[in-house]
């Protein structure tokens, strides 16, 4: 049987509490996490969570067989990816550097330290950890119910940089006031988060519920 929602387990990142969620908001579906390929093929949704390094994570990708699943997903049908689930889409990422799936063109680039400082003087710190008013940069159905500027959780010392003007869904500034970057990026039946909607209390939640009950 068919599983409603694949969560990708090729061994890295933060995979029961992105289940828990979901199966929170969608209780009546069939949602596992799973390393096998053909589950990941044959299911009408597909999750990519992803927390760790970039070079361990597309290693321990290329060596569970699981990469071109990722990408035809990707490509083929609804798809959610959360932290380094959003950024392996690229070409290629400073941490490392590492080559990434390739699926937008793009870079993953570590924060400028030059550019880490409050309003006030004071540096910031890299991760990026905390909450973050995420500007909606263009209407999607995963935005259904969500207040622009509403605050989501994140942790990451790098982002994405789309050399596609329009992939963009949503961004966040760091410091909140300082040049805002890409968190997020939908195309066709993809769409990507840069932070985790599963720490992301009630708004979180809705998101995974829109992606779950999304007619893409």
């Amino acid at each position: 049987m068919k599983l409603d929602v694949a969560i990708v387990d090729y061994g890295m990142g933060n995979l029961r509490s992105v289940y828990n969620a979901l199966v929170h908001v969608a209780p009546d579906l069939r949602i596992e996490i799973t390393a096998d390929a053909d589950a990941v093929h044959d299911a009408r949704r597909v999750v990519v969570p992803g927390q760790s390094a970039m070079p361990d994570t597309m290693h321990a990708l290329n060596a569970s067989g699981l990469r071109d699943a990722v990408v035809a997903a990707a490509d083929a049908k609804p798809f959610l990816g959360i932290c380094l689930g959003l950024q392996m889409l690229f070409d290629e990422s400073e941490e490392g550097p590492t080559a990434c799936l390739g699926v937008f063109a793009g870079d993953v680039v570590r924060f400028d330290p030059a550019k880490m400082f409050a309003p006030d003087g004071t540096r910031l710190k890299v991760p990026h950890m905390g909450w973050s008013p995420v500007r909606q940069d263009r209407a999607h159905p995963l935005w259904n119910g969500i207040a622009d500027a509403t605050r989501f959780y994140f942790a990451h010392s790098y982002y994405p940089v789309p050399n596609e003007s329009g992939l963009a869904a949503g961004s966040v500034g760091y410091p909140t006031d300082g040049e805002p970057f890409t968190c997020a990026i939908a195309r066709a039946k993809l769409f990507a988060v840069q932070f985790h909607p599963e720490k992301s209390a009630s708004a979180g939640l809705r998101l995974l519920a829109n992606f779950v009950s999304w007619n893409a």
